[in-house]
């Protein structure tokens, strides 16, 4: 790789081997979403896990930090969270006459927001233009958030009680959104036989320092997208735009967030260039959230799959 790649620290491709790995032994079965969430987080993004209840959405997130040694808080999304619960609060203090900021959640480098969709629009508000901004406006006063800075906020799918999707324009904050799914056979089996999932996350330990991560997102910006590739993404963008069976076509930061997932996969495959199998590999979990049939209806995986990538010629 270049000077800015993986091949310039060898020790960092083999740190980002073991969290995978790592990771994998506590959610079986999930490699490909594992790695999606980690090029999620090397790009710099946010990702939305959506699942029914007691696949595994919680214990990826408790594992990543774990793995990636990473300030870690969750919260429990609720139709009573406030906004002040994610954000802080000031507090009055009468020996000095002022107030004292009690900084939330929202300060920690990672952040599990269970159940997003359980709590209020003005909730999910205020978590979500942090992640959009990268900084929180409190009282007048604009504080910097950590950095690196990941939410992975999980959601029930809204056909279940008591749920306030999500509109398109937050969902639009979100770089991915994957779903783990039930395990195979196998994977059930060893899950049903083995160590308590929690005991294991307790034995989890870092892999790389936060200084380590940076780097690696600073690596993926480097990672080469030739002219055939971005006219491909254009391309991409384009049949979005005129296919009748679609809503809203694609905007041009969907392109952006296209490219960089891209980037970020490339990277995690030992390559410091893109090519059209990374936009393939990602182009469903970016865009899926994004797009809308006729009837205002999310499309499907095979749906999104027919409309847009059968319907562009690979370079």
């Amino acid at each position: 790789m270049a000077q800015h790649g993986l091949a310039a620290e060898p020790q960092l491709h083999l740190a980002l081997k073991a969290i995978i790995s790592q990771v994998g032994e506590v959610v079986l079965g999930a490699d490909r979403s594992i790695k999606l969430a980690i090029a999620c987080l090397l790009a710099k993004g946010h990702l939305l896990i959506e699942d029914l209840p007691g696949v595994g959405k919680t214990t990826l997130g408790q594992a990543l930090s774990k793995a990636l040694g990473l300030d870690f808080h969750r919260v429990q999304f609720t139709s009573d969270l406030l906004p002040a619960d994610i954000l802080g609060v000031s507090v009055y203090q009468r020996e000095t006459g002022s107030f004292n900021f009690h900084p939330g959640p929202i300060f920690s480098q990672l952040i599990l927001a269970d159940e997003i969709n359980r709590a209020t629009p003005k909730t999910q508000s205020a978590l979500l233009e942090s992640m959009g901004e990268g900084q929180v406006t409190i009282e007048g006063e604009t504080r910097l958030l950590p950095e690196p800075f990941f939410v992975i906020a999980t959601q029930n799918p809204n056909y279940q009680i008591g749920t306030f999707p999500l509109p398109e324009s937050q969902l639009d904050r979100f770089l991915m959104k994957i779903s783990i799914g039930y395990l195979d056979n196998a994977a059930e089996r060893i899950l049903l036989q083995g160590e308590d999932r929690r005991e294991m996350l307790k034995k989890l330990h870092p892999r790389m320092t936060t200084a380590d991560l940076i780097r690696l997102q600073r690596a993926v910006t480097h990672v080469h997208t030739s002219d055939a590739i971005l006219d491909y993404i254009q391309q991409i963008l384009l049949q979005s735009r005129i296919n009748p069976n679609i809503l809203v076509g694609l905007s041009p930061r969907a392109g952006l967030a296209i490219k960089n997932a891209a980037q970020a996969w490339a990277l995690i495959q030992e390559r410091d260039y893109v090519l059209p199998e990374d936009i393939q590999e990602v182009l469903i979990p970016v865009t899926g959230h994004r797009l809308r049939d006729k009837d205002h209806e999310p499309l499907s995986d095979g749906k999104l799959e027919e409309m847009i990538i059968r319907s562009v010629t690979v370079p």
